[in-house]
């Protein structure tokens, strides 16, 4: 199990360093992810029934992304962000592991 896990993470490692590679994809991203967590945080927080700002936690949120978006766009590879990509690789080896497990009840 902790095998499978290390080599998901070792591949969504992989999957990073090969779609951040101009530095003005870089740098988008290196402003961007502080204002991501900080809205997100916000976003949370407000949910959550503490005092923050809603509608500032989602600009914050929403200009990361925007800011992320700009940045594979530069990079020409809008459709290989991050996100996508770990959401591909998480379906198809839950898909793999759930197939291999329904074949293994149908043999036993």
């Amino acid at each position: 199990m902790i095998a499978r896990i290390c080599s998901v993470l070792a591949a969504i490692v992989k999957l990073v360093k090969n779609t951040h590679r101009h530095p003005a994809n870089q740098a988008l991203h290196f402003i961007g992810a502080p204002f991501y967590a900080v809205g997100l945080a916000m976003i949370v927080m407000h949910i959550a029934g503490m005092q923050a700002n809603l509608v500032a936690g989602i600009a914050m949120w929403v200009s990361a992304v925007a800011m992320f978006v700009a940045g594979h766009k530069i990079e020409g590879n809008v459709m290989t962000m991050t996100p996508v990509l770990v959401f591909r690789l998480l379906s198809r080896k839950a898909a793999s592991y759930f197939l291999a497990k329904r074949i293994h009840f149908l043999r036993a």
